[in-house]
């Protein structure tokens, strides 16, 4: 896209970007994992394995059908903030569908920032990976495809979860880049998404390169290390 149209739409950007950033980071604070097991359980899931506030940690730690209560709220919630980003741009900003798209990457940036440092939560949520999921397809089912595609395989043949993040997060810039745009603002955004999730792995990678990781369960664990 030419830079005189990218500034002309950087300045239009400001304020709806703003606003976008807002709802869309608020959308990724609604953390299942912590609501239902802190309000409807009444035991906090960062009290358990691994502490962190994310639907392997909690599934191994509770079990039970409330874990779809949690999928459903890390779904929907991304669902929203994308829906609010493009919603916005097409109404506040021009409905131009390179605008559509670059709204909806904005908003899945600060929609797992908010899943994963939740200001209402003390700043410690989940790693993304299933609210990751659901941005990609609603980005671009081919992405999806790449990117779900692998993290099953992966996830089933070696019972990582983690493993299987970790290469989710590494292909979306890649699927974005191959699937969605070439645009280096998108691209950014893409990168910035990716590192963050593998950012927040960092602690899984180490314990996969000592042997010390846990594999998937279908049994509750006290313990995990997702």
């Amino acid at each position: 896209m030419d830079m005189d149209v990218l500034f002309e739409l950087g300045t239009a950007f400001v304020l709806p970007g703003l606003l976008i950033a807002v709802i869309a980071y608020f959308c990724g604070c609604f953390n299942g994992a912590v609501i239902v097991s802190k309000y409807i359980l009444r035991d906090d899931i960062r009290t358990h394995g691994s502490g962190n506030a994310g639907l392997t940690n909690f599934f191994r730690t509770f079990g039970g059908p409330l874990t779809l209560v949690v999928i459903l709220c890390d779904v929907l919630k991304a669902v929203a903030a994308i829906l609010v980003g493009s919603c916005l741009a097409r109404f506040l900003i021009v409905d131009d569908a390179f605008v559509i798209l670059l709204s909806k990457y904005w908003a899945a940036c600060f929609c797992l920032l908010g899943h994963m440092f939740p200001c209402m939560f003390g700043f410690k949520g989940g790693k993304g990976i299933l609210s990751g999921g659901t941005i990609a397809i609603m980005l671009d089912w081919r992405l999806a495809l790449l990117v779900w595609g692998g993290f099953l395989v992966l996830t089933l043949l070696t019972r990582y979860v983690s493993l299987g993040s970790v290469y989710a997060a590494a292909a979306f810039p890649f699927g974005t880049w191959f699937f969605v745009s070439h645009d280096p603002v998108i691209m950014t955004l893409s990168v910035f998404l990716g590192l963050l999730i593998i950012w927040m792995h960092r602690g899984n990678m180490k314990r996969l390169l000592t042997g010390k990781e846990n594999k998937l369960s279908f049994h509750k664990k006290k313990e995990g290390g997702q």
